[in-house]
């Protein structure tokens, strides 16, 4: 199997486990200040969305540079590797986020 793929599905299940391991660890902050922890966890999993993402792709420096490379030295190739490495952590967040939307009951 090639890497970009196997990178691809990696990305967007990081991105959907960081989502949904904040939002479930930081519920138990809430339960100890007497706090409702279902709204506390969507609350956070919608605060920490761009974090998720910027997590799951290793950072921003280096798709910034690899951006940059391909915008400037016609490496199309390189951007679009990026931009769906990019769509692929942002798919993971929004299915973390449903699925913890789903677990609550709650039709926000």
């Amino acid at each position: 199997m090639d890497a970009f793929p196997n990178k691809m599905v990696l990305i967007f299940f990081t991105a959907l486990g960081i989502i949904i391991g904040a939002a479930l660890i930081g519920s138990f902050a809430a339960v100890l200040f007497r706090e409702p922890p279902v709204g506390t966890m969507l609350k956070l999993a919608r605060e920490i969305k761009v974090w998720a993402i910027v997590a799951a792709i290793g950072g921003t420096f280096s798709t910034i540079e690899i951006l940059e490379s391909g915008l400037f030295q016609g490496e199309v190739r390189a951007v679009v590797k990026q931009l769906i490495f990019i769509i692929s952590a942002l798919a993971g967040t929004q299915a973390g986020y449903y699925i913890l939307l789903m677990l609550s009951g709650d039709n926000q």
